[in-house]
């Protein structure tokens, strides 16, 4: 520091030698800096066309000799042997890279959904089957006429079960209250066939329906279990659904310029300066897929509570093990206390006129023998079937365990592959400028955390509608999971409406959520997409048929 004696005059500096000193100065920087552009090593552009060639593009696109910087705006900041033609190209390819890129990696995921629903529907498709006709088979062979005389309580039961789970909007305690009143009906004439029952009659013995409890406290022990079992099954083939069609969605990548850009310079701006052979660093290539991917690294909340979610308990096998002696257990106390049970009809709603029949004349026993037994061991299609499905939900629940954290976890998982980027702390790479260590800081996840991405421009202030849309709808679809394991349903519209995916709820206190197209996005489902998830519906169904079963059998074992 010189220090100023108070001795010595002071010189004026005038503002001409200021402004001449600034002058000389910008000059000597610019050409310290156009001696340093000068100074590189030139590129051989020979090698820069074998390299380009080598991708499928014509040599004629390739200048002979360096072009002046700024020309190709992503990769030309200095000369280089690239122009804008072959950045457009480059352009063009990355964009497909990247998209084939996220295609691959989500591949597992959405594979895992299709071929998991498939199996998990395709199974519940032929135990219906297969117990519907072993059902049908074994009345009409044991008891003939009287139950094909009294089939259509339990085909129509069927029916509502079914529009339940495709969509219709069936209350399923209603039903289910409904078809224990029309079984009571049935069961009362046939136990009191001596007597002329009219249709005004049974309407009076089913208001009395709760005061009889003709079934004991097994109805609503069974609605009860029945009610949980079928919305916890319609519910997780629904959840997969859901969880399909986001996977399906969100893989289907809009890239911003800004990261086609980014994405261009990683892998191709590189042949520009002969150094095709080099793979991008590590870092440098998860900064750019996180700027490119921000929105999606938002999902994974969302996506780790639906996943969780997903895996709640699933007591079907339960119910249907236990479906059928109970339901026989509630015939037969109906039947042992059928005598009281008509003394208290009678009470109430007058003596019936005789028939002038007597129940032995009309075939009618007083009494039955034996326990409820529909079917011998061997032809029950349970047994094997409940550990099957067994597997096939814990094969699910296996499976997205791996998936917890899939939406933040991509980057990674493409830029560990070795053909996408160089092996972790291998600085023989390209860092986006030249060969060498990739300097700046590997950013955290999502949106918010982009908005100083070295590599690609991102706007934290504009979110992706499309994921945001995606997350609306894990969150409702983990909400209706939450419902369903805590025995509640949500109300659902119609299947006849477009808008509709799956089946309606049992209440109408329910919270209302409609899995209309806007549940999961604006876009229109398929017909193939309605007809898989009417497919699914066949899965309560067909739980619903092993409930039925006892019942069939019951009434006709009364008649």
């Amino acid at each position: 520091m010189i220090r100023m004696s108070s001795g010595i005059k002071r010189h004026e500096v005038s503002p001409e030698r200021v402004m001449l000193a600034a002058f000389a100065g910008v000059c000597f920087l610019s050409v310290v800096r156009v001696s340093s552009a000068e100074d590189l090593p030139a590129v051989n552009c020979s090698l820069v066309k074998d390299a380009y060639t080598s991708l499928g593009f014509s040599p004629a696109d390739v200048p002979n000799a360096e072009t002046p910087g700024g020309l190709p705006q992503v990769c030309g900041p200095l000369k280089t042997c690239c122009n804008t033609v072959m950045e457009e190209k480059f352009n063009q390819r990355s964009t497909r890279d990247f998209e084939k890129l996220i295609d691959d990696t989500s591949e597992e995921l959405r594979n895992t959904f299709m071929t998991r629903h498939k199996r998990f529907d395709g199974f519940i498709l032929e135990l219906l089957e297969k117990t519907e006709q072993s059902q049908n088979e074994m009345f009409i062979r044991t008891y003939g006429k009287p139950y094909m005389q009294n089939a259509e309580v339990f085909q129509s039961l069927f029916a509502d079960m079914k529009r339940y789970y495709t969509g219709g909007n069936v209350n399923l305690e209603e039903m289910l209250n409904d078809f224990w009143t029309h079984l009571l009906e049935r069961m009362f004439q046939l136990l009191n066939s001596q007597f002329v029952i009219t249709e005004d009659y049974l309407e009076c013995i089913s208001k009395y329906m709760e005061e009889l409890k003709p079934f004991g406290d097994f109805p609503k022990k069974l609605k009860s279990q029945v009610t949980r079992a079928f919305v916890a099954a319609r519910t997780f083939v629904q959840g997969l659904v859901v969880g399909r069609e986001v996977a399906n969605r969100v893989s289907k990548v809009t890239m911003s310029p800004a990261c086609i850009d980014g994405f261009t310079k990683m892998l191709y701006c590189s042949y520009c300066d002969g150094l095709s052979t080099l793979k991008p660093c590590k870092n440098y290539c998860l900064n750019v897929l996180k700027g490119c991917l921000a929105n999606q690294a938002d999902l994974d909340p969302e996506w780790s509570k639906y996943t969780e979610r997903l895996e709640g308990p699933f007591n079907i096998e339960s119910v249907m093990q236990t479906i059928d002696v109970k339901i026989s257990e509630a015939i037969m106390y109906m039947q042992e206390n059928s005598m009281q049970l008509s003394h208290q009809v009678f009470q109430g709603c007058g003596q019936p006129k005789p028939s002038g029949m007597s129940r032995t004349a009309r075939g009618v026993p007083d009494t039955f023998s034996g326990r409820f037994s529909p079917y011998n061991p061997e032809e029950l299609p349970t047994a094997a079937a409940v550990s099957r499905l067994d597997r096939l939900v814990g094969d699910i629940k296996e499976k997205l365990r791996h998936f917890r954290k899939f939406w933040s976890w991509i980057p990674e998982g493409i830029c560990q592959e070795e053909n996408v980027a160089a092996l972790d702390g291998d600085d023989d790479c390209w860092n986006g400028v030249s060969k060498g260590r990739y300097v700046p800081e590997v950013l955290k996840d999502g949106l918010t955390h982009q908005v100083n991405n070295p590599e690609v421009g991102v706007d934290i202030t504009r979110p992706d509608a499309l994921i945001r849309q995606q997350i609306a709808a894990l969150r409702a679809m983990t909400n209706k999971l939450k419902n369903a394991d805590d025995g509640n349903d949500m109300y659902f519209q119609d299947s006849d409406d477009d808008s509709s995916t799956s089946g309606s709820g049992s209440g109408g206190g329910e919270m209302c959520v409609t899995e209309s197209d806007s549940f999961i996005t604006q876009a229109p489902h398929e017909e193939a997409e309605k007809r898989d998830e009417a497919s699914s519906a066949s899965i309560i169904r067909s739980s619903l048929l092993l409930v039925l079963s006892p019942l069939v059998v019951s009434a006709l074992v009364l008649r």
